[in-house]
């Protein structure tokens, strides 16, 4: 799937293109899964453009699961056969994962442990990423007391599931029909919106040490219960930075992807997924995230 201007998905088409050439410390990857991530839509909507160079036409996407089809020079790590999973961000936006075959940097990538299925490692890498640098950025530990913003959504449904392996006290903002899927894996939810403030302090009097926000204007919330010297950092609000927080952003981390992969294997890490599509419905798929329409990681099926 190409676009070859900005726009909504109504851009996307199926094209053919040249399978990609391999240079030193790569790999070809055989393209089995994808997922859609909001940050792929935003990209081609041209909302990163003054961050990231696009070529027309480009291919769209940044996870990938799959298996290697050719190696470059100087890749001791993986053969060809390896069943592998990366965060495939480039710098210049051209090459994506939404294609049979996509070149990853051999640093991107990690092994796919036996019994972790092709879509539940297509839809991991950037949002466990992400919520893998949240959860360590906050240096969280079992005398914690956690706030998550949004922590049934992509990202926070991955970063609580991390928070509670350290045995800290995680609480979690989202809607009441997502209040048991929070209450299974340890985290106590609270409703987001008005009066968060109020429930914050009832849930945990003595304050919060540690608050990740994955959902944007929350900042005066955070502030309001964050208690003195407490740690807090942001995907979606760079005025954090003003606060003494952190501004994050997802680095491709092959070793700490694979790190993940082993949880999902041991099923210490579950990965939500609302539905598997195909790549001719990848516009489909899009318009289902552009309006927040999917329960969990939309996965998109390229081949088997």
């Amino acid at each position: 799937m190409t676009y070859a201007k900005y726009g909504n998905e109504n851009v996307l088409e199926l094209t053919e293109r040249p399978e990609p050439k391999v240079g030193p410390s790569q790999l070809l990857v055989r393209v089995t899964r994808s997922s859609v991530n909001p940050v792929d839509w935003k990209v081609m909507s041209g909302g990163l453009d003054a961050m990231l160079e696009t070529r027309f036409p480009a291919i769209p996407g940044w996870d990938v699961a799959g298996t290697v089809e050719r190696v470059g020079p100087d890749t001791p790590e993986f053969s060809v056969g390896d069943r592998v999973a990366a965060y495939a961000r480039k710098m210049v936006n051209e090459g994506g994962t939404s294609a049979e075959f996509v070149t990853i940097p051999v640093e991107f990538a990690a092994k796919i442990p036996e019994g972790v299925s092709d879509d539940a490692a297509g839809a991991l890498p950037l949002t466990g990423l992400t919520a893998r640098r949240a959860v360590n950025a906050l240096e969280v530990t079992d005398q914690d007391t956690v706030l998550l913003h949004a922590a049934s959504g992509g990202v926070g449904y991955l970063a609580s599931q991390l928070a509670v392996r350290t045995g800290a006290t995680v609480l979690g903002t989202c809607s009441p029909e997502n209040f048991e899927k929070l209450r299974r894996i340890g985290v106590t939810p609270l409703d987001y919106g008005d009066g968060l403030v109020d429930r914050v302090r009832n849930a945990a009097p003595n304050g919060v040490d540690a608050v990740a926000d994955f959902a944007g204007e929350v900042l005066e919330s955070t502030l309001a219960v964050l208690n003195g010297g407490g740690r807090h950092v942001s995907i979606a609000d760079p005025a954090v930075l003003e606060h003494g927080g952190r501004w994050l952003w997802v680095r491709p981390d092959g070793a700490g992807l694979a790190e993940l992969l082993g949880l999902v294997q041991t099923g210490d890490l579950t990965v939500d997924i609302d539905q598997t599509l195909p790549l001719e419905q990848l516009p489909e798929a899009y318009r289902l995230s552009r309006e927040g329409k999917a329960q969990g990681k939309i996965v998109i099926r390229v081949q088997d």
